[in-house]
């Protein structure tokens, strides 16, 4: 019995099974970005977003039909991760490398995974050697090509099922400038595309929560400000945010930057924008429950239109003026999410958008 379930065979069958599953999340999370973060711009931006996933089916499909092959790449994989995930630095001259814990954890299922495929393919020899001949029924033959096949495309039916509903009929009016909206319970007034709304930075991203905060610090402006280093562990505060941040410096049209606060114009918090939410024109009468990593409570799901958002351009989140400690603030997706992240931090998909009374 014992033998019927270790055999020639097992370290294969585990391998291949693990790399499906593997495979088969990372579909699941390509997919799931290209709609979610990557639905913008040319269509080539949605392509990238399955790059991680068709690599690693392109891997997993290598490694059913030639295992040796894959098990070395997936080692050289582990091994390139290995490499990334070292802390290199010089101490007094003298080249030190400290273990990461994090990189450990990617590494050891990798290197653990391309073994077992190792084994297979040294295995698969012997099999042959004593005659084996794969089977005569085609769909036996390739079983696990087909595993590995099914999962990704039902992933693929999936969620294009649930998403193309919504990024295929989201209205973009091409409006870009000052926007009343009469939101849940308040109107207000959206800041137009310029330096109160998706500035772009020449470094190809948007300012981060901290440089929004500390806009108004001296020296004004986007420079290092003494006393405040991220690296150090100090941050903007919340009332230093209300106080200093850029929104204030906007004059009253909102297309520049004025040189002393004209407190005109404030960064929006939550609530604000759970007001302004809206799909196909209408509110969507979204509620923050005062909880960080959750999602509003709303009457319908709003999404990434206008008024409030630029469905053409990357940010899918904006900043918030509330903090939710001393490292972290909070911000806001399209689809109703609160969520909080490094204050000196953000990407091409962070950005903010001042408001002010009408």
């Amino acid at each position: 019995m014992i033998k019927k379930i270790f055999n020639d065979r097992t370290a294969g069958r585990i391998g291949k099974s693990l790399l499906i599953v593997i495979t088969s999340l990372w579909c699941y999370w390509s997919i799931g970005e290209m709609y979610h973060e990557g639905w913008w711009g040319p269509f080539y931006i949605r392509l990238i977003y399955l790059i991680p996933g068709t690599a690693f089916l392109a891997l997993t499909l290598v490694a059913i039909k030639w295992p040796q092959i894959g098990g070395w790449l997936i080692v050289i994989f582990g091994g390139l991760f290995t490499v990334m995930f070292m802390d290199i630095h010089i101490v007094e001259g003298k080249l030190s490398v400290d273990r990461d814990i994090t990189g450990s954890l990617v590494i050891a299922p990798l290197v653990f995974l391309g073994i077992l495929l190792l084994i297979e393919g040294r295995n698969l020899k012997r099999r042959l050697a004593r005659g084996w001949t794969p089977h005569a029924r085609w769909w036996r033959r390739n079983l696990w090509i087909l595993l590995a096949l099914i999962p990704p495309l039902a992933i693929l039916i999936g969620l294009s099922a649930y998403s193309l509903p919504f990024v295929l009929t989201r209205m973009d009016d091409g409006e870009r400038g000052i926007r009343l909206i009469d939101g849940n319970g308040s109107a207000l007034l959206w800041a137009p595309e310029g330096p109160g709304w998706n500035w772009k930075q020449d470094y190809g991203g948007y300012p981060s929560w901290n440089m929004v905060a500390l806009y108004g610090v001296l020296p004004v402006g986007f420079q290092d400000k003494p006393g405040y280093d991220a690296k150090n562990g100090e941050f903007a505060t919340e009332e230093e945010m209300l106080k200093y941040n850029l929104c204030l410096f906007l004059s009253e049209d909102g297309t520049t930057l004025e040189t002393e606060a004209q407190n005109i114009w404030r960064m929006p918090t939550i609530r604000d924008y759970a007001g302004a939410f809206a799909r196909h024109g209408k509110n969507a009468g979204c509620i923050w429950q005062g909880e960080g990593y959750d999602q509003m409570t709303c009457d319908i799901k709003p999404d990434k239109e206008t008024p409030l958002w630029a469905p053409d351009l990357e940010p899918i989140y904006y900043w918030a003026a509330e903090e939710a400690d001393e490292r972290n603030a909070y911000f806001v997706s399209f689809n109703g999410w609160v969520n909080e992240t490094y204050k000196a931090g953000g990407n091409p998909r962070h950005s903010y958008r001042c408001v002010r009374e009408p």
